[in-house]
């Protein structure tokens, strides 16, 4: 058969939109020419700075550690169009490390009554009425005016534990073990602090704060609700957590009458014994019984690879499969054929509604065809994947490949404050640019806003009320878009990006 070059560039057309139709938000439509309007100016945008990249590709900032690209990111006008956009909730983030360390530094390290202990390996911080004796603490504020010298010191130590922000990730972080060491020492540095309970008040509000400055008007957040303290040596446990999350965002609320709300996701240490296990989750029922509306499920939390497979809990999960929602972390791991990726197994056959990560899930298309029949949606958070040396260059990330095949995907933004990140744009940015087609366009994003809605733990009314909210405010970001640009800054745009 003679080859015919007009019929092989229409098969070629056809194939390519054909491609386009089934990845994520290929079919979902545009409601208004508004949002084709404002679909034309993100586009000119993001086509532009993959332009610029092909031919430089160290200037592509998916395929660099976040940690030392994220000024890069803040200038990008890709990720000034998300910042305005309604994002809808977050689903993966883990309570002590939701605030920036911005945050941190300044509202709480130079408060009253702040201690610190001095070790070769980390500092320790805590909020103390009289200092205790399990270590040489030292006044924080006495240590800082004592001299420059010690000022300096202190506190560029305390800034370098706040995150895991460095120049050169590569350099000093020689692998996994050295990062998830460090990301420990971290978390060593937040969790006792939030142990105070007036502090968490403010801290959770802050949270709050700064995922509605960035369009999230809704959270599910993983903890294992602290037993907390004041200074008039009162203490508090999990049901006075509960209710402290319960009270800050009902304050929030009043405050922001368009937030839908915050839902807790118990979370257990893997490697947990399995009676204690037996014990948390009997007494996260029973909160949740009490709280239907504060409590969402349970989650299994810490370094995959190192923790307790799910299979050896299966005896412990199986009795409460109906009387508890389960979100698992599953596949969080470049492992194949081990016990870190073949949790994956385990969660869907116990109903897991999400799972947290899912990097190992393309290698299983046996797992990938039973979560697209049960509706699963995996939590992609593409920058903790990155930072924790999952994957170094986005456009890597497996994910892409779900993306491509319309999988059901949220994006996440897990531990933001750790990497010195806030709310959730800048993930949305990274996987935009980096897991997404250069042809994914504004309706990609919305689709990504409302799987947030329809993944999450909420009834049917609260979501139908959520969709209402997020409908609203999807028209006013793409008026605001698009009215934010006269005719001649519309073309200038269209001429500017090429």
């Amino acid at each position: 058969m003679k080859f015919n070059a007009t019929d092989f560039r229409i098969k070629r057309y056809n194939l390519i939109e054909e491609e386009k139709l089934l990845a994520f938000g290929g079919r979902t439509p545009y409601n208004s020419e508004s949002e084709v309007r404002a679909n034309d100016i993100l586009m000119k945008y993001k086509s532009s700075e993959i332009d610029v990249a092909f031919f430089n590709s160290s200037e592509f900032i998916p395929s660099r550690n976040f940690v030392s690209v994220r000024k890069s990111i803040e200038d990008s006008n890709v990720f000034k169009v998300i910042k305005k956009m309604p994002k809808g909730a977050v689903l993966n983030v883990h309570a002590s490390a939701l605030v920036s360390a911005e945050w941190i530094y300044d509202n709480v390290t130079f408060r009253d009554n702040v201690y610190v202990c001095i070790r070769p390996e980390k500092l320790l911080l805590r909020i103390f009425d009289k200092p205790a004796d399990d270590c040489n603490w030292q006044l924080l504020s006495d240590l800082r005016n004592a001299n420059e010298t010690a000022r300096t010191q202190i506190n560029s130590r305390i800034l370098r534990q706040l995150t895991l922000g460095t120049e050169d990730p590569a350099e000093s972080y020689s692998g996994k073990s050295d990062l998830w060491a460090k990301f420990k020492k971290v978390f060593d540095l937040r969790v006792p602090l939030l142990r105070y309970k007036p502090l968490f008040e403010e801290y959770l509000y802050q949270g709050l704060k700064e995922l509605y400055d960035d369009n999230v008007f809704f959270l599910e957040i993983r903890t294992p609700l602290l037993e907390m303290y004041d200074l008039d040596k009162k203490k508090y446990d999990e049901e006075d957590s509960v209710q402290v999350y319960i009270n800050v965002t009902n304050r929030f609320i009043k405050d922001h009458p368009d937030f839908m709300g915050v839902k807790i996701i118990y979370s257990i240490w893997r490697k947990m014994e399995p009676s204690k296990l037996t014990k948390n989750i009997a007494k996260i029922i029973e909160l949740k019984q009490k709280y239907p509306d504060a409590i969402a499920g349970i989650d299994l939390i810490g370094q995959e690879d190192l923790g307790y497979p799910l299979q050896n809990w299966i005896s412990v999960l199986e009795p409460f499969i109906n009387k508890i929602d389960f979100y698992f972390h599953a596949g969080e791991t470049n492992w194949y054929g081990l016990e870190s990726d073949e949790n994956l197994f385990d969660a869907v056959l116990l109903n897991s509604k999400r799972i947290g990560h899912g990097y190992a899930i393309v290698k299983h298309p046996a797992i990938m065809e039973l979560m697209k029949k049960k509706r699963i949606a995996v939590e992609v958070c593409p920058i903790a994947n990155q930072v924790l040396s999952l994957i170094t260059d986005l456009r890597n990330h497996p994910a892409s490949i779900l993306f491509a095949q319309n999988f059901p995907i949220v994006i996440s933004n897990n531990d933001p404050g750790v990497w010195g990140a806030s709310a959730l744009s800048y993930d949305f940015y990274e996987a935009f640019m980096g897991l997404m087609s250069k042809h994914a366009d504004l309706r990609a994003l919305k689709q990504l806003a409302i799987n947030s809605i329809y993944y999450s733990s909420m009834n049917d009314g609260q979501r139908e009320r959520a969709y209402e909210i997020w409908v609203k405010k999807w028209k006013h970001f793409v008026d605001s878009l698009v009215n934010g640009q006269s005719g001649y800054d519309f073309l200038k745009t269209l001429l500017t990006c090429h």
